[in-house]
Protein backbone atom coordinates (compact mmCIF):
# COMPACT_ATOMS: atom_id res chain seq x y z
CA UNK A 1 0.00 0.00 0.00
CA UNK A 2 2.47 2.76 0.58
CA UNK A 3 4.14 1.72 -2.56
CA UNK A 4 1.67 2.31 -4.45
CA UNK A 5 1.00 5.57 -2.28
CA UNK A 6 4.29 7.09 -3.57
CA UNK A 7 3.54 5.76 -6.88
CA UNK A 8 0.38 7.75 -7.00
CA UNK A 9 2.24 10.31 -5.69
CA UNK A 10 5.00 10.76 -8.11
CA UNK A 11 2.41 10.31 -10.82
CA UNK A 12 0.70 13.60 -9.38
CA UNK A 13 4.19 15.35 -9.18
CA UNK A 14 4.72 14.21 -13.18
CA UNK A 15 1.72 16.07 -13.76
CA UNK A 16 2.27 18.78 -12.16
CA UNK A 17 5.28 19.11 -14.07
CA UNK A 18 3.76 19.11 -17.31
CA UNK A 19 0.91 21.13 -17.24
CA UNK A 20 3.33 23.98 -15.39
CA UNK A 21 5.25 24.30 -19.00
CA UNK A 22 1.91 25.52 -21.01
CA UNK A 23 0.96 27.46 -17.92
CA UNK A 24 4.51 29.36 -17.42
CA UNK A 25 4.20 30.78 -21.11
CA UNK A 26 0.88 32.49 -19.42
CA UNK A 27 1.58 33.37 -15.78
CA UNK A 28 4.52 34.50 -13.71
CA UNK A 29 6.48 31.95 -11.99
CA UNK A 30 5.60 33.50 -8.36
CA UNK A 31 2.37 34.03 -9.43
CA UNK A 32 1.64 30.35 -10.49
CA UNK A 33 3.00 29.21 -7.35
CA UNK A 34 1.01 31.54 -5.61
CA UNK A 35 -2.40 30.39 -7.52
CA UNK A 36 -1.66 26.09 -6.83
CA UNK A 37 -0.90 26.89 -2.94
CA UNK A 38 -4.62 29.23 -3.05
CA UNK A 39 -6.56 26.19 -4.50
CA UNK A 40 -5.12 24.06 -2.29
CA UNK A 41 -5.94 25.79 0.75
CA UNK A 42 -9.42 26.10 -0.32
CA UNK A 43 -9.80 22.25 -0.83
CA UNK A 44 -7.97 21.61 2.47
CA UNK A 45 -9.77 23.79 4.54
CA UNK A 46 -11.97 20.78 6.12
CA UNK A 47 -8.47 18.70 6.64
CA UNK A 48 -6.92 22.07 9.27
CA UNK A 49 -9.14 20.98 12.21
CA UNK A 50 -7.91 18.70 14.81
CA UNK A 51 -9.20 15.57 15.44
CA UNK A 52 -10.71 14.96 18.42
CA UNK A 53 -8.79 14.25 21.68
CA UNK A 54 -5.82 15.22 19.73
CA UNK A 55 -3.29 17.12 21.63
CA UNK A 56 -2.29 20.78 20.61
CA UNK A 57 0.68 20.85 18.20
CA UNK A 58 4.02 21.67 20.24
CA UNK A 59 6.56 24.28 19.44
CA UNK A 60 8.92 21.25 17.57
CA UNK A 61 5.88 19.97 15.18
CA UNK A 62 5.16 23.96 14.49
CA UNK A 63 9.15 24.56 13.70
CA UNK A 64 9.14 21.10 11.54
CA UNK A 65 5.69 22.15 10.07
CA UNK A 66 7.41 25.46 8.82
CA UNK A 67 10.80 23.81 7.60
CA UNK A 68 8.50 21.34 5.43
CA UNK A 69 6.98 24.05 3.99
CA UNK A 70 9.51 25.88 3.51
CA UNK A 71 11.30 23.39 1.39
CA UNK A 72 8.83 21.14 0.25
CA UNK A 73 6.35 24.21 -0.69
CA UNK A 74 8.25 27.62 -0.80
CA UNK A 75 11.77 26.62 -2.63
CA UNK A 76 10.66 23.38 -4.14
CA UNK A 77 8.06 25.33 -6.11
CA UNK A 78 9.96 28.49 -7.34
CA UNK A 79 13.17 25.39 -8.10
CA UNK A 80 11.03 23.73 -10.23
CA UNK A 81 9.06 26.23 -12.09
CA UNK A 82 11.86 28.18 -12.95
CA UNK A 83 13.37 24.80 -14.03
CA UNK A 84 10.60 24.04 -15.91
CA UNK A 85 10.49 27.38 -17.42
CA UNK A 86 14.25 26.98 -18.91
CA UNK A 87 14.22 23.62 -19.69
CA UNK A 88 12.13 20.74 -21.60
CA UNK A 89 9.02 18.93 -19.43
CA UNK A 90 10.67 15.88 -19.86
CA UNK A 91 13.99 16.51 -18.98
CA UNK A 92 12.44 17.85 -15.97
CA UNK A 93 10.45 14.80 -15.43
CA UNK A 94 13.53 12.68 -15.72
CA UNK A 95 15.91 14.70 -13.03
CA UNK A 96 12.36 14.66 -10.78
CA UNK A 97 12.22 10.98 -10.84
CA UNK A 98 15.60 11.12 -9.10
CA UNK A 99 14.17 12.00 -5.99
CA UNK A 100 13.97 8.20 -4.56
CA UNK A 101 17.64 8.30 -4.63
CA UNK A 102 18.12 11.34 -3.11
CA UNK A 103 15.62 10.11 -0.18
CA UNK A 104 17.63 7.26 0.57
CA UNK A 105 21.28 8.87 0.33
CA UNK A 106 19.84 12.03 2.78
CA UNK A 107 18.55 9.22 5.00
CA UNK A 108 22.07 7.47 5.02
CA UNK A 109 24.03 11.38 5.71
CA UNK A 110 21.01 12.59 8.78
CA UNK A 111 19.16 9.93 10.03
CA UNK A 112 22.01 7.36 9.53
CA UNK A 113 20.17 4.87 7.89
CA UNK A 114 21.78 1.83 6.50
CA UNK A 115 21.88 1.93 2.60
CA UNK A 116 21.37 -1.98 0.60
CA UNK A 117 22.73 -2.71 -2.64
CA UNK A 118 19.61 -2.02 -4.08
CA UNK A 119 19.62 1.64 -2.96
CA UNK A 120 23.34 2.08 -3.56
CA UNK A 121 22.73 0.87 -7.11
CA UNK A 122 19.73 3.48 -7.79
CA UNK A 123 21.95 6.45 -6.44
CA UNK A 124 24.42 5.26 -8.93
CA UNK A 125 21.82 4.93 -11.61
CA UNK A 126 20.48 8.54 -10.89
CA UNK A 127 23.78 9.87 -10.93
CA UNK A 128 24.41 8.12 -14.05
CA UNK A 129 21.23 9.48 -15.63
CA UNK A 130 21.55 13.39 -14.49
CA UNK A 131 25.28 13.53 -16.19
CA UNK A 132 24.21 11.77 -19.62
CA UNK A 133 20.75 14.25 -19.44
CA UNK A 134 23.30 17.07 -19.17
CA UNK A 135 25.56 16.51 -21.88
CA UNK A 136 22.21 16.20 -24.18
CA UNK A 137 21.72 19.24 -26.71
CA UNK A 138 18.99 21.31 -26.03
CA UNK A 139 16.47 21.10 -28.38
CA UNK A 140 15.77 25.15 -27.98
CA UNK A 141 16.15 27.98 -25.66
CA UNK A 142 20.31 27.45 -25.48
CA UNK A 143 22.15 24.61 -23.86
CA UNK A 144 23.37 27.21 -21.71
CA UNK A 145 19.30 27.58 -20.61
CA UNK A 146 18.98 23.89 -20.36
CA UNK A 147 21.58 23.67 -18.59
CA UNK A 148 20.84 25.79 -15.99
CA UNK A 149 17.30 24.42 -16.10
CA UNK A 150 18.57 21.01 -15.52
CA UNK A 151 20.10 22.36 -12.06
CA UNK A 152 17.46 24.01 -10.89
CA UNK A 153 15.16 21.17 -10.91
CA UNK A 154 17.74 19.26 -9.59
CA UNK A 155 17.86 22.01 -6.18
CA UNK A 156 13.83 21.16 -6.47
CA UNK A 157 14.65 17.53 -6.21
CA UNK A 158 16.81 18.19 -3.13
CA UNK A 159 14.27 20.58 -1.27
CA UNK A 160 11.51 17.78 -2.03
CA UNK A 161 14.02 15.18 -0.68
CA UNK A 162 14.94 17.94 2.31
CA UNK A 163 10.57 17.82 2.68
CA UNK A 164 10.52 13.84 2.83
CA UNK A 165 13.05 13.49 5.59
CA UNK A 166 11.17 16.46 7.80
CA UNK A 167 7.94 14.15 7.27
CA UNK A 168 9.08 11.20 8.11
CA UNK A 169 8.75 11.47 11.80
CA UNK A 170 5.95 13.98 12.16
CA UNK A 171 3.66 12.24 9.78
CA UNK A 172 3.88 9.31 12.51
CA UNK A 173 2.60 11.60 15.44
CA UNK A 174 -0.11 13.54 13.05
CA UNK A 175 -2.77 12.85 10.73
CA UNK A 176 -1.22 12.94 7.59
CA UNK A 177 -4.16 14.95 5.86
CA UNK A 178 -3.63 17.73 8.44
CA UNK A 179 0.00 17.54 8.30
CA UNK A 180 -0.87 18.66 4.18
CA UNK A 181 -3.34 21.01 4.84
CA UNK A 182 -0.98 22.43 7.60
CA UNK A 183 1.90 22.65 5.51
CA UNK A 184 -0.16 24.45 2.35
CA UNK A 185 -1.00 27.13 4.66
CA UNK A 186 2.31 28.13 5.25
CA UNK A 187 3.43 27.83 2.07
CA UNK A 188 0.66 30.08 1.09
CA UNK A 189 1.94 32.62 3.71
CA UNK A 190 5.08 31.99 2.42
CA UNK A 191 4.69 32.92 -1.27
CA UNK A 192 1.67 35.21 -1.17
CA UNK A 193 3.97 38.62 -0.77
CA UNK A 194 5.86 37.75 -3.88
CA UNK A 195 3.22 36.35 -5.84
CA UNK A 196 1.00 39.11 -5.29
CA UNK A 197 3.90 41.50 -6.11
CA UNK A 198 4.85 39.52 -9.21
CA UNK A 199 1.39 39.60 -10.61
CA UNK A 200 0.82 42.85 -9.96
CA UNK A 201 3.58 43.48 -12.16
CA UNK A 202 3.00 41.41 -14.85
CA UNK A 203 -1.01 40.71 -15.00
CA UNK A 204 -2.45 38.09 -16.43
CA UNK A 205 -3.67 37.73 -20.14
CA UNK A 206 -6.94 36.20 -19.92
CA UNK A 207 -7.16 35.42 -23.61
CA UNK A 208 -3.86 33.52 -23.37
CA UNK A 209 -5.03 31.28 -20.34
CA UNK A 210 -7.95 30.43 -22.51
CA UNK A 211 -5.92 29.27 -25.75
CA UNK A 212 -3.55 27.53 -23.06
CA UNK A 213 -6.65 25.64 -21.62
Amino acid sequence: RAYLLRTASMALVGSYVALSKPLLAVFPVLGLALLRCAIAAVAMIPWTRPARDEPPLTRSEHLQLFLMSFFGNFLFSIAMLNGVARTTASAAGVILSTLPAVVALLSWLLLRERLGGRAVLAIALAVAGIALLSLVRADDGGRASALLGNLLMLAAVGCEASYVIFARRLAQRRAPLRVSALINLWGLALIAPWGLWQLAQAPIDFAAVGVVA
